[in-house]
């Protein structure tokens, strides 16, 4: 190991849970950085099919409603994967958890590109989903190793590193795929989560598990966290209330842009993916505001920022449209910002409740944030085919009116 940190534990407690390991005052800049390269690298293979589904159709020769199913079904798996793999972060050596996960991964993408058929590609899909939920390992990994006093920068520095896997992986799958091949995408994919397996298997420290818990009493734990720790429902709520809005967005926008009076290509729509770098890249500024200040104030400044983010917009019908463009794309900015911002915060607060299950405090937070997205998407659909691009902002603006109520409601 390239990082002499160590931790341990106390003998087991009566109920299971084992107390908080003992952690260095400070942190080396490089295993930050493998932990942040970690989450990005993870969660990339997420994405990588988005842009290469034009590709894979008439490669395979499939319809377009099976090719539709690639990300679906990648996103299903990445559900389960934290629903049902991540609260193993606290079951066992997180170092391990990451380490199996990264191999899995590894073999679904060699799968992935050497699949015949596009039955085999669905179900290899699923695979990836489940097992690129190791970057849902490395995020809790990484609130365990920080000190308390620097956890939110901690945090949100990894966090920077999982949002730019997230934005950066439509940009070179889509080039990888135009110039070369969708199966040297998912190749490429391979090689680099196999190098960062490497490294993780160099660098990172052990981890002694937190809970002595069976698997079923440790899924079973997840609605007792939900039940007693009102901390965790309403970050999970006012996430979940925020990733609403934010899906409304992104999945109407390609069908704005497409008709009257824009007329531009889905290449506009993904180059606007780009403007959620300045949300990534503030996300450690995010985390260093939430431990001067608190995390709760975070939460509603940035709650406050997306709804202002996403109320602007609707100026737009009264602008030509090369200024309704324009306008898109700071309100992308800014709402990008304002649900980064809470994000980070609410992950300082969830991680906070009980230092021996954050991985399953995690696994609540994103689960409903997961929630709030698929709801998000089905009804910005609704919205826009029922009252148009208006009635997409008025939904997104309600839901981040609630998220902000959930927030300022006394405790």
């Amino acid at each position: 190991m390239t990082t002499t940190q160590s931790l341990h534990t106390a003998p087991a407690a009566a109920s299971g849970t084992l107390p908080e390991p003992s952690i260095a005052a400070s942190l080396p800049p490089r295993l930050v950085l493998l932990l942040a390269a970690a989450a990005g690298l993870g969660v990339a293979p997420l994405y990588y099919c988005q842009p290469m589904l034009g590709v894979l159709e008439s490669d395979m020769g499939a319809s377009a409603g099976a090719v539709g199913m690639v990300p679906t079904l990648t996103q299903l798996g990445y559900a389960f994967g934290i629903l049902l793999l991540a609260p193993l972060g606290d079951r066992f050596d997180r170092r391990r958890v990451i380490l199996a996960k990264a191999t899995a991964l590894v073999v679904a993408l060699l799968l992935a590109a050497a699949a015949p058929s596009i039955g085999l590609l669905l179900a290899a899909s699923f695979a990836i989903g489940l097992s690129a939920t190791m970057a849902q390992d490395v995020v809790p990994a990484a609130a365990v190793l920080a000190p308390d006093a620097h956890r939110g920068k901690v945090v949100g520095t990894v966090m920077t590193g999982l949002l730019l896997g997230i934005l950066l992986s439509r940009v070179v799958s889509g080039l990888v795929a135009a110039h070369y091949s969708w199966r040297a995408m998912f190749v490429a994919a391979a090689v680099s989560v196999a190098a960062i397996g490497f490294a993780a298997w160099r660098g990172l420290p052990a981890f002694r598990p937190t809970t002595h818990l069976s698997y079923r009493a440790l899924i079973a734990s997840l609605g007792h966290l939900w039940w007693h720790q009102r901390a965790l429902r309403r970050a999970a709520t006012a996430q979940g209330l925020l990733a609403m809005g934010f899906s409304g967005f992104w999945s109407t926008l390609a069908v704005l842009l497409h008709g009257a009076p824009f007329h531009l290509g889905s290449a506009v729509a993904g180059g606007f993916g780009l403007a959620g770098a300045a949300g990534a890249l503030a996300a450690p500024i995010a985390g260093r505001l939430a431990d001067r200040r608190g995390p709760e104030v975070v939460t509603r400044l940035g709650i406050g920022i997306a709804t202002v983010s996403f109320a602007s917009m609707a100026l737009g019908s009264m602008m030509t449209p090369h200024a309704q463009l324009v306008l898109l794309a700071l309100a992308t900015v800014g709402f990008d910002l304002g649900v980064q911002t809470t994000l980070i915060a609410h992950q300082t607060i969830v991680y906070g409740i009980d230092p021996a299950s954050r991985s399953r405090l995690n696994a609540v937070l994103f689960v409903g944030m997961f929630i709030g997205m698929a709801a998000g998407a089905g009804l910005g659909s609704l919205m826009l085919a029922q009252w148009g691009w208006l009635g997409v902002i008025a939904m997104a603006v309600t839901t981040s009116l609630a998220a902000l109520a959930v927030r300022m409601w006394p405790r």
